[in-house]
This record gives structure tokens, C-alpha cells and sequence, in this order.
């Protein structure tokens, strides 16, 4: 007597089962149908995927929130063009397998990349997964891949029209303006007198490099066995521009010692890991950048994810972001903090 298989469990929010299928057995290679779809838990903007096919593959889908999306945001093609360019150098990410831009196959476009192993240190209690004596080497390897991404070749790698190349700081600050208005749930005064503040000081850019945008321990894949980087994720805000601005954002999530600045989401205040005067003296020594106007940067960096985490409540508030449980009053907290820092770092800069 035979038995039916079990049927195949339902597919999560935001992955349309059968067509998806049809389209990675057909696009992406070594895709192996049928397929079992995860959603990776703490993604807060773009949802990711874990997929894994009838023979073991994994693999990793990216896909934009469910509705209540900014028109600029969320751009798949851009994200997946950004990978596929930087796997061609040093700089550790996925592999680039496929670009799905039919929105009849999943309601909004995809891409797929390649399954890479390691641990995202997204919190101190995740610290934990990295042995102490490789905190310090992880935190001189995190710095390392980015003075080495900002010494990729624009040109050479395909991204030489990727985006405006000067006036970064100047179109950083208009456009999350435009996505604070855009966004927010309610008035909050820091921001705007921080954004008044940001545009009367705007730093000379030096140079122009690919700008990663969020970049942290918490967008990488940390290889915990050897302490180093095993590849850099979330590239849905690169562009072209001021490569210090990495650098300050950097600052945003790394432990000063004051117990107001530790952020949930950064494993440093688990201790163990470089300072932060460390990895400034090391980028410097590496690419020798001028970093001695950093504090900008900085306040910058506090400002501009103040209305990032005002976006991303807004998107929970609205259900936009599948099925994921999420207590939001820490979110909402979290924007009016960050916002009060930024304004603290500008009122040092009169």
C-alpha cells in the first residue's frame, strides 16, 4: 500500500510557493526542487529568506517589505547589481546567483544569492559565540574589509555610474529629509534642528568610494572559528560617496563606555573587542585618510538612522513586514534616542 508524501509546508508571508519555484529551477543554478522557505528572523527592511532545496542547498532570497514601501526604496536590481560587482573583488559577500524583476512571479522583485556560513553578532548575549581572544582580531578584520572596500575601483568593477559621486553629505541629508517627511508618526524637534545643523557644516568630501551605508557587525556573517569576516550583508543603502561616512556610522554602533550610547543590536558592550580610537587609528594607517573631522560623521551617522528606525516602526505599525512579532515601543524609543544623540554631537560642532 502506498502513501502519499507530505504535502510541502506553507510557504511564509511574501513568498508565492509555486512560481517561485518554477522560476529558481529555471534561473538559478544547482536549484533543486521542491523547496522548503524560512524567514530569517530580525530583518527589519528587506525580507530574507532562507531556502533550502530538495538535496540541501541552501540559499538566500531577498525580497522588499509587504506594502506601505517608499517609491526609492527597496530596490532590488540595485542591491543585487552592488554584490554581483564587489564578488568580484576581495571584499567577502554572497555569491550573486539571480535577479527576478517579473513582480508576477512573487508580487515584487527578488534576487537569490548563495548560502555563506557564519554568525551575525547583532547583540552582546551573540558576543558570546565569539571566543574572547578573536574579539579584537574580528573587530581589526571588520575594519580591514572596509578601508579595503572603499579602495575598490569604481570603474574597473562596473559601478562607475552608479550613482552622483560628489555632494554626498549634501544628498544624504536632502534625501532623508524627504524620507523623514515621508515616514514619520509624529513631530520630533531634534531632528529637523540636527538637519539645520548637518547642512551649515557639510565636510569638504575627499575622495569617493562605494559607500556600504549600514555597516556593522550586525550586517556581517562573523566566521567565529577564526575571527574574521566571512561576508558583509544588508547592501540595500549603498551608493557612491564620502567613504568617512562608514566610518562614523561605524561609531554609532560601537561601545563608548557610555551606558546610553550601548545598543541592543551591537555586540560590543560584551567587551573584549578594539576600541573604536583603534579602528580609526587603524583605517587611517591603512588608507591614509584624514579622520580628524570624524565627530561630523558621527552625528551625521546617529541622525540619518534616527529617521532609518522611524521608517522601519512606521512599517510594523502599518503590518508591512510579514509575519514577525515585534514589541514596537523599544523602536519607537530607539528613533528619539538616537535623534537626541545626533542632536547633542551637532550642538559640539558650533
Amino acid at each position: 500500500m502506498s502513501t502519499a508524501p507530505d504535502p510541502a509546508p506553507p510557504a511564509p508571508r511574501g513568498i508565492d510557493r509555486d512560481p517561485v519555484t518554477r522560476w529558481m529551477v529555471e534561473h538559478v543554478e544547482g536549484a533543486v526542487a521542491p523547496f522548503t522557505f524560512d524567514l530569517i528572523a530580525g530583518g527589519r527592511s528587506n525580507l530574507t529568506f532562507l531556502v533550502t532545496g530538495a538535496d540541501g542547498t541552501r540559499f538566500v532570497l531577498r525580497r522588499p517589505p509587504l506594502g506601505h514601501v517608499l517609491a526609492t526604496a527597496h530596490d532590488m536590481a540595485r542591491e543585487h547589481r552592488v554584490i554581483a560587482a564587489v564578488g568580484r573583488t576581495g571584499v567577502p559577500v554572497p555569491p550573486a546567483l539571480g535577479l527576478c524583476t517579473d513582480e508576477a512571479v512573487n508580487g515584487a522583485p527578488f534576487y537569490v544569492m548563495g548560502y555563506v556560513a557564519g554568525e551575525v553578532l547583532d547583540s552582546p548575549e551573540k558576543a558570546a559565540k565569539l571566543p574572547v581572544e578573536l574579539r579584537r582580531p574580528a573587530s581589526e578584520h571588520l575594519i580591514d574589509v572596509l578601508a579595503d572596500l572603499h579602495a575598490v575601483d569604481i570603474d574597473a568593477v562596473g559601478l562607475g555610474d552608479f550613482a552622483k559621486r560628489e555632494g554626498y553629505i549634501e544628498r544624504q541629508v536632502k534625501r532623508w529629509s524627504t524620507q523623514w517627511e515621508n515616514s514619520k508618526t509624529r513631530e520630533l524637534s531634534a531632528i529637523d534642528e540636527v538637519a539645520v545643523a548637518l547642512r551649515t557644516h557639510v565636510p569638504e568630501q575627499r575622495g569617493v568610494s562605494i559607500a556600504h551605508g549600514d555597516y556593522r557587525f550586525g550586517n556581517c556573517l562573523t566566521d567565529v572559528e577564526h575571527g574574521r569576516v566571512a561576508a558583509v550583508l544588508d547592501w540595500e543603502l549603498c551608493t557612491l560617496g564620502d567613504p568617512l561616512a562608514d566610518v562614523g556610522y561605524l561609531g554609532v554602533y560601537w561601545y563608548d563606555g557610555e551606558a546610553a550610547h550601548a545598543r541592543a543590536n551591537d555586540p560590543t558592550p560584551a567587551g573584549g573587542f578594539a576600541t573604536y580610537a583603534d579602528l580609526l587609528e587603524r583605517y587611517a594607517t591603512r588608507t591614509g585618510r584624514d579622520l580628524s573631522g570624524i565627530d561630523y560623521y558621527v552625528a551625521f551617522s546617529c541622525w540619518r538612522l534616527a529617521v532609518i528606525s522611524e521608517g522601519v516602526y512606521a512599517r510594523y505599525l502599518h503590518g508591512a513586514m510579514g509575519d514577525q512579532e515585534v514589541d514596537l515601543e523599544p523602536l519607537k524609543l530607539g528613533t528619539e534616542g538616537l535623534a537626541e544623540r545626533a542632536l547633542a554631537a551637532v550642538r559640539r560642532l558650533s
